[in-house]
């Protein structure tokens, strides 16, 4: 959907301003190797942003104030202000204003995106409660963003070089999971994920595992029946589809033996079902990407980090993650979207190599920062 860069424009939400958002973005920009591979824009306020800098005794750190993406500089940390600012931090503390200015600043950024005036977003972390409002009636960002592009259906799609796992079924009670899954909804989950890993992540051939509801995936029928009347069935039309499915498998089991090292992604059928597995064996590395959307959007694997806002110890590692992961993910659309136009150009077409592989490298960096404790939310 993007007009061709040199380097990409990534749109970066402040998310909520009393959690840890501006820590782990300003943290991450100190290594100027990103500045290298893209331009970022921060959807957000001078006055925040500079109150974040002072209490973590980054004053140096300058930022490029802006008006519009199209004035924004190459080789540094842009920001637009796009939020009132009238109110004053009460950093660790959630408040409905807090919520009030992550929703503005996710907006305007998302509709940027849709005017192709940037090229990705990551958003930093909101909370889901006080950001609910008049134009924010959603479990969470999955939900509206699928809304705000013409209501596709995205997939939380959590992704690492160790696993890549999504849901059925995201953000709702646990008690209502069973009621809300169906042949229908794990089929369109399976088409998009099979998609997305082609288009998105470069894999020619994808293996999803899907896993059961049920403890042991049912027993046969005797802890639960959805496996055999709805789980097996969307697995066998999904195969039918030329979609290269295998389950459903226990949890437990799966995780436990490490299978899943065996397939390329995973469909859990609901959010703890794949999110605490992920977390355990991902967590600081793994990125939150929204698949199914024709823009593309990434996000740490934490949350807002209240209880360590402010005390300058948030690890920004799973953002810094989510920066790579969405340049990656732009790169493989325009390599396969340029070849699913003219496939007999393949050996005309610039190949790329994924930033996830290749950055080892000692990187650049504005100052040493000292060790810290990874973030727990």
């Amino acid at each position: 959907m993007s007009e061709k860069r040199n380097k990409i424009k990534i749109g970066i939400t402040q998310g909520d301003v009393n959690g840890i958002g501006y820590e782990v973005i300003l943290k991450a920009f100190q290594n100027l190797e990103l500045l290298d591979l893209c331009t970022p824009i921060i959807y957000g306020s001078k006055k925040y942003s500079t109150e974040h800098k002072k209490n973590l005794n980054m004053d140096s750190f300058s930022l490029n104030y802006i008006n519009a993406p199209n004035l924004a500089k190459d080789d540094r940390l842009n920001l637009i202000q796009c939020c009132k600012d009238d109110d004053a931090l009460e950093i660790g503390t959630p408040t409905d204003y807090s919520g009030h200015v992550a929703f503005q600043a996710l907006d305007t950024a998302v509709d940027d995106l849709l005017a192709n005036k940037i090229d990705a977003i990551v958003t930093a972390p909101i909370n889901k409660k006080n950001i609910q409002g008049k134009y924010f009636d959603f479990p969470g960002h999955t939900e509206f963003l699928g809304k705000k592009d013409n209501g596709a259906q995205g997939l939380m799609f959590m992704i690492s070089d160790k696993l890549k796992i999504g849901v059925v079924t995201g953000h709702i009670p646990l008690k209502d999971v069973a009621s809300s899954i169906s042949v229908e909804k794990i089929l369109s989950k399976l088409k998009v994920m099979n998609k997305s890993l082609k288009r998105d992540f470069n894999i020619g051939k994808p293996k999803i595992a899907v896993l059961g509801l049920n403890p042991h995936a049912g027993d046969n029928g005797l802890l639960g029946s959805e496996e055999q009347e709805v789980i097996s069935d969307a697995i066998r039309k999904s195969n039918e589809e030329k979609i290269l499915t295998h389950g459903p498998f226990p949890a437990d089991g799966f995780f436990g033996s490490a299978q899943y090292l065996k397939y390329d992604a995973v469909l859990a059928m609901y959010h703890d079902q794949g999110l605490i597995p992920f977390k355990a064996l991902n967590f600081g590395e793994g990125v939150n990407f929204t698949a199914g959307l024709s823009y593309i959007r990434t996000s740490p694997d934490h949350g807002t980090g209240y209880d360590i806002a402010g005390k300058g110890i948030a690890d920004c590692s799973s953002f810094r993650q989510a920066i790579y992961t969405a340049i990656d993910v732009y790169n493989s659309r325009n390599f396969n979207d340029e070849l699913s136009v003219d496939p007999l150009k393949i050996n005309q077409i610039k190949h790329f190599q994924p930033i996830q592989k290749t950055r080892n490298s000692a990187p650049r960096k504005r100052e040493t920062p000292t060790p810290k404790p990874a973030v727990q939310e």
